[in-house]
């Protein structure tokens, strides 16, 4: 039997609440909630001996329940009188000092000020349908009633669905009346799932609109919040800032009903937020594996990325997040990277906080209170001390930040807080400096210190950073392509003169200069931030072998190619990120790679020179014309794609006839290495030139 509405507008309808409740008979309904979901709520905004007047009552058994656990006081009214009939038959013995009476809300015959408590269960939802002028209009009514039949200090506490014209309507009337406005949520979609009564995929909330005597002037509007995991309400700033953290909430509740119901949704992440503050805690990935077979075990698990493992490919990239649901073999498994700033004492604590909120995320099928596994990296959250934190007027917020490897090596990086899983530049720290830090973490440890705090490593970059170490491997590779130049056993030897736009942490340029002792540089940063942060943590410096130029790269190679006696490089390189995140390449700025600005990059590099560059492009539409512009100013280019990233290393040169097969461009890079693999010369045993172009590809 179908008892609800062909059309919303049916709900302000007096006829059809007469038709509804007759054909309900008896039975109670119970829109939003039991009286055991709702409880909770209730006894926070009302005491057992205030006098509560209850408005479309119904025939539900809410107020029966108070009733029965010491909120005596009440009186119920509702326009049925079907309905009003039915509930003083069902009380007239069992309850006798509640009463119901058939009264029109809009309208009521009560005295002012006559009630410390007005609950309203769904009933200013049934009535606002829609916003027509008489809708609002009886609306109007209805919440003037209200106001006028509470006392100074009362309370109208409304549960709600929330929908945006409701809780428009109902907080701009109170707020401008001086009430103090709360809404506090009371159940989740999780709650209502799979129940024989129809619900909602929404959320339910309590309005708790607070009179307070009017006062001279402007009145104070005050708005909070209460979620429902958050022991006190949150002070927001407007009647706005309150409807987006409402609808954010039932956002959050329809995708977890969403989750619920389906499989496979493509990529889903979201942030779950310090209820004090309001700032980002933990970053969630849902990824669901509908390859694996279920079993009683394997519907649901938990993975923690340890603190600065959130840039890896595995955990940072959407490929690699499959990859790891896959091979932990479980049918949905969500990876919670922990943000930078805020205070994680352990595992366990990060497990306390999140398993009630994870599993609103939990896929159907899984057994009741079955155990959901929460999985890491050898156990632990990792380390991540934030050493430096600043604004560039033109790379905006970023930090430095040391940060504990697989190895238990500790790395520095520089990442751009605005885009966070990036590393922007890294170097790895002389294990000394990783040993006292460690020594000193375990000494602090029972201090509870923020996992952020600084610990004071060795500021000073020539004792702290291992200069002989590249970490990135895009860099590792357009060292290789070093070996692209003539006579590769013969650069050490060799004036070799290099453009490296794109300075960063400096880690590319300054190998260069420790490792080919003829090498002379010019590094070409735009952000003069970069510069000071390459400097001060990052161990680069200036020599009469290497400068930097604060300038434009684009406007710099222009000004080189105009002069009238150009300056010529062996090799050039472009490793420079774009600051427009709406691109479809990120590395480098689409000017970079215009063919009028090509023809002037091939104007200042030599005959036999390279030019190597760093393309990330996830658009392939825009890569192939990108490499098809390329190919028409250097008509010799190599691709080198980096292994689980969507770096790809470019080398480009004039001339097509010097190609290199790939035994010989293998064996040029053998000879470059045992060049520089001499005795007495620093350098990374784990850094094999000839594996960087062993999968190299001719275009």
């Amino acid at each position: 039997m179908n008892l609800l509405p062909k059309s919303s507008k049916e709900f302000g309808s007096v006829d059809y609440w007469e038709k509804f409740f007759q054909q309900r008979g008896k039975k109670a309904f119970e829109w939003y909630g039991t009286y055991l979901e709702l409880c909770g709520v209730l006894h926070k905004y009302i005491k057992p001996r205030e006098k509560v007047l209850v408005i479309g009552c119904g025939n539900s058994e809410l107020s029966e329940q108070l009733y029965d656990v010491g909120y005596q006081d009440i009186v119920n009214i509702d326009i049925s009188e079907v309905v009003i009939k039915q509930m003083k038959e069902r009380n007239a013995s069992r309850r006798p000092q509640m009463s119901f009476l058939k009264m029109d809300m809009t309208q009521m015959e009560f005295a002012d000020a006559s009630f410390q408590v007005v609950l309203d269960k769904g009933t200013l939802d049934a009535v606002l349908t829609d916003e027509e002028e008489k809708t609002l209009q009886q609306v109007d009514r209805m919440l003037a009633e209200v106001g006028r039949v509470l006392q100074v200090g009362g309370r109208y506490l409304c549960i709600s669905l929330a929908q945006a014209h409701v809780l428009k309507k109902a907080v701009g009337h109170f707020s401008r009346e001086g009430w103090m406005v709360r809404v506090h949520q009371v159940a989740s979609s999780q709650d209502q799932v799979l129940e024989a009564e129809p619900r909602f995929s929404l959320p339910v909330f309590a309005f708790i609109m607070t009179k307070f005597r009017p006062g001279p002037g402007s009145a104070l509007q005050i708005f909070e919040l209460c979620a429902q995991e958050q022991g006190k309400p949150v002070r927001l700033e407007s009647a706005e800032r309150l409807a987006e953290a409402v609808r954010e909430r039932q956002q959050y509740a329809w995708l977890c009903g969403q989750l619920y119901r389906k499989a496979g949704l493509g990529s889903v992440s979201l942030d779950l937020c310090d209820g004090d503050t309001g700032e980002p805690r933990y970053t969630l990935h849902v990824v669901d594996s509908p390859a694996v077979k279920p079993s009683r075990d394997n519907h649901f698990a938990i993975f923690i990325i340890p603190q600065g493992r959130e840039t890896e490919w595995l955990f940072g990239m959407e490929e690699g997040r499959k990859q790891l649901a896959a091979s932990a073999g479980f049918r949905r498994l969500i990876t919670v990277a922990l943000h930078r700033g805020q205070q994680y004492e352990g595992m366990d604590s990060i497990q306390a906080e999140l398993s009630a909120r994870v599993l609103e995320l939990a896929p159907a099928g899984m057994p009741t209170q079955q155990q959901v596994p929460f999985l890491s990296v050898g156990g632990d959250i990792g380390v991540r001390t934030v050493q430096h934190q600043a604004c560039s007027p033109l790379s905006g917020n970023y930090v430095v930040e040391d940060v504990q490897g697989d190895d238990k090596r500790y790395f520095r990086r520089l990442i751009f807080l605005s885009n966070r899983n990036v590393v922007q530049s890294e170097a790895r720290l002389l294990k000394d400096v990783s040993h006292r830090a460690q020594k000193k973490r375990k000494k602090d440890r029972k201090k509870q210190r923020p996992a952020d705090t600084p610990e004071d490593l060795p500021a000073a970059p020539g004792q702290s950073i291992d200069k002989s170490y590249l970490c990135c491997e895009h860099h590792k590779a357009m060292i290789a392509g070093l070996a692209l130049l003539r006579s590769p056993e013969l650069l050490l030897e060799t004036p070799l003169a290099l453009l490296v736009v794109g300075l960063g942490g400096g880690s590319l340029p300054l190998f260069v200069h420790d490792h080919f002792p003829k090498s002379c540089i010019d590094a070409v940063e735009i952000d003069p931030s970069m510069l000071e942060v390459a400097t001060q943590w990052f161990g680069f410096s200036q020599s009469d072998r290497m400068k930097v130029h604060i300038a434009d790269g684009l406007d710099y190679i222009t000004g080189l190619a105009g002069r009238e006696v150009r300056p010529h490089y062996s090799v050039i390189m472009f490793d420079v990120d774009s600051k427009d995140p709406t691109l479809g390449m990120s590395c480098p700025p689409p000017a970079f790679v215009d063919q009028p600005f090509l023809q002037k990059v091939k104007s200042i590099l030599t005959p036999e020179g390279v030019f190597i560059l760093n393309l990330v492009c996830r658009d392939l539409g825009l890569k192939d014309s990108v490499l098809t512009g390329l190919k028409a100013v250097f008509p010799l280019l190599y691709v080198r794609r980096i292994e689980g990233e969507v770096n790809e290393i470019l080398f480009c040169q004039l001339h097509p006839e010097q190609k290199l097969s790939t035994a010989e461009l293998l064996e040029m890079a053998q000879a470059l290495e045992q060049t520089l693999r001499k005795p007495g010369r620093g350098w990374d045993d784990t850094y094999i030139l000839s594996e960087m172009l062993k999968t190299v590809k001719i275009m």
